[in-house]
């Protein structure tokens, strides 16, 4: 069994963060395992409240997994504070980490700024130069590369911008208006596209989280990245197409869509 950790914050409605990262490892293949950076009040309306853990505690949980279950991948998502970020970089170095997935959670889809400039710079130093890809979406690639981006020529330019600075693979994601959900890939110098058929559904409330978590999830069974990355997109094109409607939001996608077997029978 092959094993994945998400560092992330926990998303009480169970959509996105810690609880989608969580489903989509499972149903990829390997055992999921955790460390919490935040708890929050959210559903598919909205975040109502956030209680962000401490440093110290943040590291005693990366600690306890390291010390005895050894990750095979580690995927990042939201972490708000300057200070969580440099406990994260400083134990994935401790211990030498592999297949590190950054999801640098900083632009909601709306446009809504997510974290403080401080952390975005610390994010910049610490965790893009140890990951072994960053998938940011369009306004987060354009904070990154410093750079509008408008076309795709300009997502190749800001996905090259990115990985030569930071020396890692990055996957650049459509959406947002632009490339009709296709992702560029761009890794040492090559760059592959990823089309994707943009499906019709409005619950899409933790695509980013799922997408980052079925990428690691990948890694961690030995594919390549690029495998991991096409993998990945058909795992979060399947969960889409389940067309889920929970919620009086942007509900979640079907996690699940593709379980079957006696636990998952419903009651006759």
């Amino acid at each position: 069994m092959r094993t994945a950790l998400t560092i992330a914050g926990s998303d009480s409605c169970g959509g996105a963060g810690i609880q989608a990262d969580m489903k989509t490892m499972t149903m990829n293949g390997v055992f999921a395992m955790s460390a919490i950076t935040a708890l929050t009040a959210q559903n598919t309306t909205g975040v109502t409240g956030i209680m962000e853990v401490t440093p110290e505690f943040l590291a005693m949980q990366l600690d306890a997994v390291f010390a005895d279950i050894r990750p095979d991948a580690v995927k990042t998502g939201m972490v708000s504070s300057d200070k969580l970020i440099k406990t994260i970089a400083a134990k994935l170095r401790e211990y030498k980490a592999e297949n590190i997935v950054v999801d640098p959670v900083m632009v909601a889809t709306s446009g809504a700024k997510l974290i403080a400039d401080e952390a975005v710079e610390t994010l910049k130093a610490e965790l893009l130069l140890i990951a072994t890809v960053v998938t940011p979406n369009i306004p987060e690639a354009e904070i990154l590369a410093d750079m509008k981006i408008t076309s795709q020529d300009d997502m190749v330019k800001a996905a090259q911008i990115i990985g030569e600075k930071y020396s890692c693979a990055v996957l650049c994601k459509g959406g947002h208006s632009l490339s009709d959900a296709n992702d560029l890939l761009w890794n040492s110098g090559s760059k592959k596209w990823f089309n994707g058929k943009r499906i019709d559904n409005p619950n899409t409330h933790g695509t980013g989280c799922t997408l980052s978590s079925a990428i690691a999830s990948n890694l961690a069974k030995g594919f390549t990245l690029e495998k991991s990355v096409e993998r990945a997109k058909d795992y979060i094109s399947g969960a889409l197409a389940a067309m889920l409607d929970l919620g009086k939001g942007s509900g979640p996608m079907n996690h699940a869509f593709a379980l079957s077997g006696e636990f998952a029978k419903e009651a006759e």
